[in-house]
């Protein structure tokens, strides 16, 4: 007969492994997806701190280890979508020299990012933008801004190249904006139109409106060399 070690033995082998323990990383994270979620179904004033406490299995006290307060929740999750918005798409295209490249693989990134219905801490930046207050409302608005300033800085750039017509940067950058931060409001993932189409559509929409045509772009080279030739004279 089997002693009892070897029956505690064969009992442990029949058990499922356990599942690695979260790192506090990786569980603050974890709190946060779930956040997003609560509050993209709910809404910021709808969704309760007792609900999320629950949803995220932690005690009241447990989950105020990690969270200050609601306001504080919602800035962290706005800092998490920001930060896949850097990784995702602007670490992606400011190696690019080319800036209608830069611009064009900008755009298809920025368009799958905010379609993409895993992406809730980004659509949570675009509904529950006018919900911080104070300091937090500030760093997420500096961050926000540094991204206008380098989507008007490559515009510039293009239109200096005789690539674009000569519009106005910022007016172009918060077109090229409004395009994608809109999405989230009517593109369903499982509707009739793919992904692949939805950004191929957009981007020709936008670049069309901006690419010089050919008397434009020999209008602008006659200018430089004409700006290059007084500047030796």
């Amino acid at each position: 007969m089997p002693t009892s070690d070897n029956s505690e033995a064969v009992k442990s082998l029949a058990r499922p492994p356990l599942a690695p323990a979260l790192t506090p990383e990786e569980r603050h994270c974890q709190i946060l997806h779930i956040a997003a979620r609560i509050i993209r179904e709910k809404g910021f004033e709808g969704a309760s701190m007792r609900e999320i406490t629950r949803a995220c299995g932690l005690t009241k006290g447990g989950f105020y280890h990690h969270i200050r307060s609601k306001e504080h929740l919602l800035l962290e999750i706005m800092n998490y979508g920001m930060d896949l918005f850097e990784e995702q798409v602007l670490s992606k295209v400011l190696p690019i020299t080319d800036p209608v490249d830069r611009l064009r693989e900008c755009m298809a990134r920025n368009i799958r990012l905010v379609a993409d219905p895993r992406s809730k801490e980004v659509t949570i930046i675009l509904h529950e933008h006018a919900t911080l207050t104070g300091d937090a409302l500030a760093q997420i608005n500096a961050r926000k801004k540094r991204y206008v300033r380098f989507l008007e800085a490559t515009i510039d750039e293009a239109i200096r190249d005789g690539t674009f017509r000569p519009v106005d940067p910022k007016v172009a950058a918060f077109s090229f904006l409004g395009m994608i931060l809109w999405l989230y409001k009517w593109y369903r993932t499982d509707g009739e139109i793919s992904e692949e189409r939805l950004v191929e559509q957009m981007t020709e929409l936008f670049f069309r409106g901006l690419i010089a045509s050919r008397s434009q772009t020999l209008g602008s080279t006659r200018i430089a060399l004409r700006e290059g030739e007084e500047g030796t004279s």
